[in-house]
């Protein structure tokens, strides 16, 4: 029984190796245990309930909360996640069309009610009503994870099936023809252009907001004209349209991918404001952070901890992880660009490359080795992705401002200067 004084001084004896796990969950959050101490003490006395990033049941990592919290009876400090949800008063779930979903990790993050690493990222009030990629493997691994059914094949097949409208539209059109590491055909690629497909979905649901991903290329070169058509190509659609490039590590994943992140808002919501990063690169999670506890697991094909046995060579990739840095970009490609683990004699895993874009370790890939690694490699990291999604709910928050559509966007256009 704890002894009161008139002393504000505390002092605890704990299990050593609990003391480090402590250590390194904070490390994670970006807290002290000072910190961490005053919060959770208060929140005990108050009898609060509360999403902790440290009380969570590490056995059911795929929990789903049924109702988001009530944010009025949270105390709300720091860069806790819950001081990124809006406080909305909704009667229904914000339907969500999903184009080029991939195996789920952009529509597991507007969903929400996941853990990773210790962090609960809360349920959000988006549900997904329509989603369609042409990759089968995919399309298995989605439906596994998500819960429901994939419309699977040919994008154009299915355009005459798209749901009349939605509240959202949402989609990462494949960018083969525009990446660095791709083959640069541009945007009138057989795979880039593509993005029409995007555009007539957005033609014909006439959601309230979209969200279309891409990587970096997009705006280096001669790509920055196929921005500007394709950007131009939305706005005629009478959308207030930006775009912004984000570094995913600022948000929490474990990488230091960069992603284009184009929106366009209809008169109908509030102009988009983009996530503000919560972590400076002191902060950042470092790849020993985030698979170290992995390095003794043995090889398991039903947990995905399987690796390529591709030997190095410039042909076939040959960079390492450093441990005390985020990972590279992970990749989709098939022929051994997966790099090599910081310690162990052997490229990651596609468990370890899981983790490393941000999926929770019970999202299972139904799938071998080169499909598992395409979608790890294709996908959008389900943490960013809630990130994102968080703002877009704002576009819902409140009766929104007026902006005008602009159907001719200069190339310059991004979040940090739109014109509304």
């Amino acid at each position: 029984m704890a002894n009161p004084t008139s002393s504000g001084r505390i002092v605890i004896e704990i299990d050593p190796e609990q003391k480090r796990e402590l250590y390194s969950a904070l490390a994670l959050s970006g807290s002290t245990l000072k910190d961490w101490f005053i919060k959770s003490a208060a929140e005990y006395c108050a009898e609060r309930r509360q999403l902790s990033l440290f009380n969570h049941n590490s056995s059911d990592t795929g929990a789903q909360y049924e109702a988001a919290p009530d944010l009025e009876q949270i105390p709300r400090r720091g860069s806790h996640l819950l001081d990124r949800m809006p406080q909305l008063s909704l009667k229904k779930s914000l339907t969500v069309v999903s184009m080029f979903s991939g195996c789920g990790g952009m529509d597991l993050g507007f969903t929400g009610g996941f853990e990773f690493m210790g962090r609960s990222y809360p349920q959000l009030p988006f549900s997904i009503i329509w989603s369609n990629d042409n990759n089968k493997a995919a399309c298995k691994t989605y439906t596994h994870n998500l819960g429901h059914d994939i419309a699977c094949g040919d994008v154009w097949d299915f355009i005459d099936k798209l749901p009349g409208e939605a509240d959202v539209l949402v989609g990462g059109f494949p960018c083969q023809d525009i990446s660095i590491n791709g083959k640069r055909a541009g945007i009138n690629g057989p795979r880039t252009g593509l993005y029409r497909a995007m555009v007539e979905g957005v033609k014909r649901t006439r959601p309230k907001v979209f969200v279309a991903e891409n990587v970096k290329g997009l705006l280096i070169g001669d790509n920055r004209e196929a921005l500007a058509q394709v950007l131009s190509d939305f706005g005629s659609l009478g959308y207030a349209v930006g775009y912004k490039l984000y570094r995913v590590a600022d948000y929490g994943v474990p990488q230091m991918r960069e992603r284009v992140i184009i929106v366009g808002t209809s008169s109908e919501v509030n102009p988009f404001t983009p996530p503000e990063p919560e972590r400076s690169s002191s902060e950042w999670i470092t790849a020993e952070e985030a698979i170290g506890d992995l390095e003794t697991v043995q090889e398991n094909r039903d947990l995905n901890h399987i690796w390529s046995r591709a030997n190095p060579s410039p042909e076939q990739g040959n960079r390492r992880l450093t441990a005390a840095r985020p990972s590279h970009t992970i990749r989709a490609e098939c022929h051994g660009n997966i790099q090599f683990h910081y310690s162990l004699p052997r490229r990651i895993s596609m468990r370890e490359a899981a983790r490393i874009q941000s999926f929770p370790d019970s999202f299972i890939f139904q799938s071998g080795l080169r499909e598992t690694e395409r979608q790890v490699g294709n996908a959008v990291p389900p943490v960013f992705a809630w990130h994102v999604a968080c703002s877009v709910l704002r576009c819902f928050q409140r009766s929104p401002r007026k902006h005008v559509a602009q159907t001719d966007q200069p190339l310059n256009n991004s979040f940090d200067g739109i014109q509304s």
